[in-house]
């Protein structure tokens, strides 16, 4: 018994197939790059924060202002401060003017990892896209900066 042949589906329309085309490329490229920082035993979103609190500088900043530099929203930041505290790679301090802020700033332990990271990230980074011209790297970024900064709706 022959099986019954298969109906094509219908295309989907061209933004569903590009939205459906970024998360697979971000996928692809993230799963990269968290190997890498597994392999020093970082999760992707601690060294997220790792850098965030090294870009701040000496003063740190409070929890939301990680929360709203992160690559990727984490629903429970003060947990995962707390975790990166206990492990020495973060140090929280209550701010005497305003005793409900906490500043969060990055211990030399987490700035040590980091300095391990940055090479190997950078040659993965170069890795990852070493087989597109300069223009096309650029109208790339253009084009997926243009996708984040339109007119909410």
């Amino acid at each position: 018994m022959n099986p019954k042949p298969k109906t094509p589906t219908p295309l989907s329309p061209a933004e569903e197939r590009l939205f459906l085309a970024i998360l697979k490329t971000a996928d692809v490229l993230i799963q990269e790059a968290e190997q890498l920082t597994k392999s020093i035993g970082l999760t992707a979103t601690q060294y997220n924060v790792l850098r965030i609190l090294r870009g701040a500088g000496p003063d740190g900043l409070p929890c939301r202002g990680i929360g709203e530099r992160m690559i990727s929203r984490d629903p429970d930041m003060t947990r995962l401060l707390d975790r990166m505290e206990k492990g020495g790679l973060i140090t929280r301090a209550r701010q005497k003017d305003d005793r409900r802020v906490v500043k969060t700033q990055i211990a030399e332990a987490g700035l040590n990892l980091l300095k391990k990271l940055d090479q190997p990230m950078r040659d993965l980074h170069k890795k990852q896209f070493q087989h597109m011209a300069g223009a096309q790297l650029k109208i790339l970024g253009d084009l997926l900066q243009a996708c984040r900064n339109r007119d909410p709706q």
